[in-house]
């Protein structure tokens, strides 16, 4: 007899399983089913829809070579039963049923399975704030949530919008409607957008969306929003502030849709996501789940974690199909959390723990911040930004965070393979990555990341990260701030803390310039901070005792500057 697989749900994650496992078993019965009336959805792009981007709206639901997932592909393709617009009401697994509704009319069945895969995916959270229900408030989860906002940048006619929450999808959505000419608004609850990145990083990006003429709010919550008529006029602040606007769209966030899988007895973990096993199955041995529904092992520390992304769905798709056909053979290790946006003519990724993040799990945490081109200036070249942190006690990599107009997604991918690999900062600092002036420079980006991160750890740079500088100068310390840049770059930008100029051809003869109290602390920048290097090395040699390197330089500063 054909085993019968069922899937519930039909995004990434669903679909993929349910692929997987008719490949590897022609004669399985497979089903999918669906509550919404698209399948495939190729959800990261709706951002990109909806800032014209692109305009075929097919192409979020499309094959790439142009030909729409819908049930009659997958029956006529794949050989899998689809059905859309089809809601699970009930799974029994005593009689290992699962009862469905007919959204359009109305009809109850009722599916047997041997095997099934809950891929039930996420729910946007929703404050529980006044005017929630207001004309005007929207998320963007959905392809229905996709064609309202594109139809708002069609029209043209909201002229100011606000977007709550300043994560992935609330900066992503910052960028289509700003695009799209409308005034825009961020607002986060925290101290700081994007929160995989530790504050320095995501202060430069902040200072970046501004540029683009959006504004910044954070560290305030959202009390509720106002209308008239049930349209939406403005959104209240809990400081009192009421910003006026025609669109508000929630970007807090997601909840794992546990629903179906609670009222069926299965276990939930800490995170509120379902509890699987390494092979995905739940704590019923004849049902798996994937997707943002689930809670994975973080792979660095060994918890328990949530991670609603994509790539990840559909990873843990192919897992769960070939384990639901041919046993338990394969396994899913869990994630690193790596992740990647666009952030206007910007980059943001990371990989692994934030400094912050490997701070409360216990490492014993040392972070380099690297500002350098991503290949040489007469190729082109973009500035990135990255943050290292590494188990200082093993050198063992931990994290890596970038940012900049340059290739990130480089960075990151290479960051990721070698969290991987366990690699410590001496596997790295050697590492034969590819190099053509197109591409690299002659020493990769990472690679010298690794090299400034090898020169700490050995006492050999004793850098200080523009937080650790600004806290200094706050509480009143007053280090020696040497400048070692050009009087042109010092007159184009500066920070303006009250350093001192003196350019590192000039600095071996101008000695005498400096405070003659050899324990007085001095730090040394340029653009990038390698001139500052250089510049340390040199007074070290010349006798001064506690000189530092400020990490990243001018262009890794994210506080105002005065030039």
């Amino acid at each position: 007899m054909s085993k019968r697989i069922i899937v519930i749900g039909g995004s990434a994650a669903g679909p993929k399983a349910a692929a997987r496992a008719k490949r590897l078993d022609p004669s399985a019965e497979v089903t999918i089913i669906q509550k919404a009336p698209e399948m495939s959805m190729a959800s990261c792009g709706y951002p990109y829809f909806v800032a014209g981007v692109f305009n075929n709206r097919n192409a979020l639901i499309s094959t790439p070579y142009g030909e729409v997932r819908d049930p009659n592909f997958f029956v006529n393709t794949k050989g899998i039963r689809a059905r859309t617009e089809t809601e699970v009401t009930a799974i029994d697994r005593t009689q290992r049923t699962v009862t469905c509704r007919d959204l359009k009319s109305g009809v109850l069945d009722q599916l047997s399975y041997d095997k099934l895969i809950i891929a039930t995916g996420a729910k946007p959270r929703k404050p529980p704030v006044p005017g929630i229900d207001l004309e005007g408030v929207t998320t963007l989860q959905s392809m229905r949530d996709a064609d309202f906002l594109r139809r708002i940048r069609d029209e043209g006619a909201v002229k100011k919008a606000v977007v709550i929450g300043g994560g992935l999808i609330g900066i992503e959505t910052c960028e289509a409607l700003q695009l799209s000419g409308i005034d825009i608004t961020v607002i986060e609850m925290l101290p700081q957008i994007l929160m995989f990145l530790d504050w320095e990083l995501a202060e430069i990006l902040e200072n970046h969306v501004r540029s683009k003429a959006a504004n910044v709010i954070t560290d305030v919550k959202l009390a509720g929003f106002l209308g008239e008529n049930g349209r939406l006029t403005a959104v209240r602040l809990e400081n009192g502030t009421e910003l006026p606007c025609e669109l508000a769209v929630l970007a807090i966030g997601v909840i794992p849709n546990t629903d179906l899988a609670q009222a069926a007895g299965l276990t939930i973990g800490a995170t509120g996501g379902i509890l699987v096993d390494e092979h995905l199955r739940t704590s019923d041995p004849h049902i798996y789940a994937v997707g943002d529904c689930i809670e994975l092992v973080q792979r660095i520390t060994g918890g328990k974690t949530r991670a609603p992304f994509g790539d990840l769905a559909n990873l843990e798709g192919r897992v769960a199909g070939e384990n639901a056909v041919l046993g338990d053979s394969v396994t899913f290790p869990g994630t690193f959390h790596t992740g990647i946006c666009k952030v206007f003519d910007f980059n943001a990724g990371s990989t692994g723990l934030s400094e912050g993040k490997a701070r409360q799990e216990g490492f014993n945490v040392a972070t380099v911040i690297n500002a350098s081109l991503d290949k040489p200036e007469f190729m082109g070249a973009k500035l990135l930004i990255s943050k290292m942190v590494v188990d200082a006690d093993s050198g063992r990599l931990l994290g890596v965070q970038c940012v900049g107009p340059g290739d990130v997604g480089k960075q990151i991918a290479t960051a990721a393979m070698a969290l991987l690999g366990k690699l410590t900062v001496a596997d790295l600092v050697n590492a034969d990555l590819p190099y053509a002036p197109p591409f690299s420079l002659a020493i990769d980006h990472f690679i010298a990341t690794a090299h400034l991160m090898e020169n700490k750890l050995k006492g050999r740079l004793n850098g200080i990260g523009p937080v650790q500088l600004k806290e200094k100068l706050d509480r009143g310390e007053t280090p020696f701030l040497l400048d070692v840049r050009t009087p042109d770059e010092f007159d184009m930008m500066r920070i303006g803390i009250g350093e001192t100029l003196i350019p590192l051809g000039d600095l071996r003869r101008r000695l005498a310039d400096l405070p003659q109290d050899r324990e007085r602390e001095i730090v040394c920048y340029c653009k990038i901070s390698l001139r500052g290097y250089e510049a340390a090395i040199l007074l070290q040699a010349a006798g001064w005792k506690n000189v530092k390197v400020l990490e990243g330089g001018v262009m890794a500063w994210p506080y105002r500057r005065e030039k």
